[in-house]
């Protein structure tokens, strides 16, 4: 199709829209620091207790507990790396270390869930001596470190995938002491000890659950896959119906940048070609306020270029040959 495009920036506060540093970021990154030190100092006293007491589940959480440890440093590296502000290479910044660190938080948690139900496998079939007093004891302290711990970790902002990711990890802990905590409680008074290495695997089914969501969420933001909330069908429809004087939207665009930083980019054609300038500010407050789209880049389809019918929400399907230059905009 011939008609040209304008790409209008109407009302975008740059200063606003171009800053991606998350305004949260000092208080998550202080509480995922003091979280860390004190999963890591206590995961050395569980794996120290695990082996001396024989029991898997506190092995178990300590090796949960490393990887919690690591999903944290992740946590606070993403962090820091993601206040670096946008340069020639990374016009975005570098906030997508949050959405990787997530990543790897899920795929080490898919690890140590295939650790510890190998290694119940194995102490099902020659189960050992473990001890149930000093098990007792360090299930309990274990518990309530990882109390400690979820309470900062759940102060204030958590909407960040990595916090997501950190507090699933403490989540898993709490749900690996109760467990120990049980174990200890029935090998003490029954001496049946294959409850330790099957609480253990009921424990690693539920990290496994916890797990596969924040794969799925991460993955999906690495994908450049649209928020639920602002699919592009979702978007099309609540601007036609909310914004006065839109005659069409086509070839809408969603993605995150990470969690909670939403972008798109989207062409609009106007009742009246003299309207677009104002029709084009409506479109960017809704955005704003319906979706929380925080930066779009709008263009314009004119009414008075000659060339064919033009593009709408209803009609895409007559313009095979429509250029796509506004997907190559983003802002």
């Amino acid at each position: 199709m011939s008609r040209s495009h304008s790409h209008h920036h109407g009302h975008h506060d740059h200063d606003h829209d171009h800053d991606h540093t998350p305004t949260v970021t000092s208080a998550n990154e202080r509480k995922v620091l003091l979280s860390f030190f004190l999963i890591f100092t206590f995961m050395v006293v569980e794996a120290v207790g695990g082996v001396l007491s024989g029991s898997l589940a506190l092995l178990a959480d300590a090796g949960h507990m490393l990887t919690d440890a690591a999903a944290l440093a992740l946590a606070y590296a993403a962090f820091r790396f993601g206040r670096r502000a946008a340069d020639s290479k990374r016009t975005f910044g570098y906030l997508r270390f949050e959405v990787i660190a997530g990543f790897l938080n899920a795929v080490t948690l898919f690890g140590i869930v295939a650790w510890i139900v190998y290694e119940a496998w194995q102490r099902l079939s020659a189960p050992p001596v473990i001890l149930a007093g000093p098990m007792m004891i360090v299930a309990v302290l274990g518990l309530l470190v990882n109390l400690v711990v979820l309470w900062i970790m759940t102060r204030g902002e958590t909407d960040h995938v990595n916090v997501k990711g950190a507090i699933l990890h403490v989540m898993g802990d709490l749900l690996g002491s109760v467990g120990a905590i049980v174990a200890a409680v029935v090998i003490y008074f029954t001496g049946w000890t294959p409850i330790d290495p099957i609480l253990s695997v009921v424990v690693a089914v539920l990290i496994l659950r916890s797990a596969w969501k924040l794969l799925a969420k991460s993955l999906h933001i690495l994908l450049e896959g649209a928020p639920e909330e602002a699919s592009p069908e979702k978007v099309a429809r609540g601007l036609l119906d909310s914004v006065s004087g839109l005659a069409a939207v086509s070839h809408v665009h969603v993605w995150q940048l990470t969690s909670g930083r939403t972008m798109a980019t989207l062409h609009v054609r106007p009742h009246l070609d003299e309207e677009a300038k104002a029709v084009v500010r409506l479109v960017e407050q809704a955005l704003r306020e319906q979706f929380g789209i925080e930066h779009a880049t709008v263009a314009i389809d004119w009414n008075s270029e000659e060339g064919g019918p033009h593009c709408s929400l209803q009609r895409t399907a007559e313009c095979p040959g429509h250029d796509h230059s506004a997907e190559g905009h983003r802002h």
